[in-house]
């Protein structure tokens, strides 16, 4: 009996400590709330490596983007970023797809298809937050806070206009969440590392851009 309560708490505690982890990288970097007449939510692509439809995570990436959308904004751009892997067609184009043709989406798309890195992302969607009073980035909450990182030393003007997203909800995907907090911990203290030790990230292409 003792032996059960102990792993219930240990699994209990886990649990919560990856709830926690990602609530708070969902708030960090960004606002909580910016007045403004347009935004732009960007949702980024992860390795789409076969097939002609957005995986497993590109698709929830997709639905948390599209309920990240303020409904009672006319000026909302959903901004689908990643480049080809192996899959027929690019990520930001699978992402669009499903958001389109699976979610009903009918606001404005724009597709952002050359990258291949989290900060190839980040750098080539540039062009299309210009304009905006708000941007939004869309992925798991800690490659979100990634992102947001990567916006600030690229350009922290536009970093000053970020908002919370809605890619945390508490309970979802849950048996995950440990394990992505392990990762996306581990990868958020490497890119921090290489960008306080050269002043700038050492950019390593490849088929991930998540």
């Amino acid at each position: 009996m003792k032996r059960k309560t102990l792993l219930a708490l240990g699994l209990f505690s886990l649990t919560a400590w990856g709830e926690f982890v990602h609530w708070r990288a969902s708030r960090a970097l960004a606002h909580q709330h910016l007045p403004a007449r347009t935004e732009a939510v960007v949702v980024l692509g992860y390795r789409n490596t076969r097939g002609d439809r957005a995986n497993a995570l590109n698709r929830w990436r997709v639905r948390a983007a599209l309920r990240s959308i303020d409904p009672a904004m006319d000026g909302s751009t959903l901004v689908c970023s990643g480049g080809s892997g192996a899959a027929s067609a690019s990520e930001a184009a699978l992402l669009a797809d499903y958001a389109v043709a699976e979610c009903g989406f009918t606001g404005r798309v724009r597709l952002e298809d050359r990258s291949r890195s989290t900060w190839q992302n980040v750098e080539n969607v540039i062009p299309l937050l210009e304009h905006v009073d708000r941007i939004k980035i869309v992925s798991n909450p800690l490659h979100g806070q990634k992102a947001r990182l990567y916006l600030r030393q690229l350009r922290p003007d536009l970093a000053e206009r970020l908002v919370r997203a809605a890619d945390y909800r508490l309970g979802e995907a849950w048996p995950l969440k440990p394990l992505f907090a392990l990762y996306g911990l581990r990868d958020l203290a490497r890119s921090k590392r290489s960008m306080s030790g050269t002043g700038s990230v050492q950019v390593v292409v490849s088929g991930d851009s998540g």
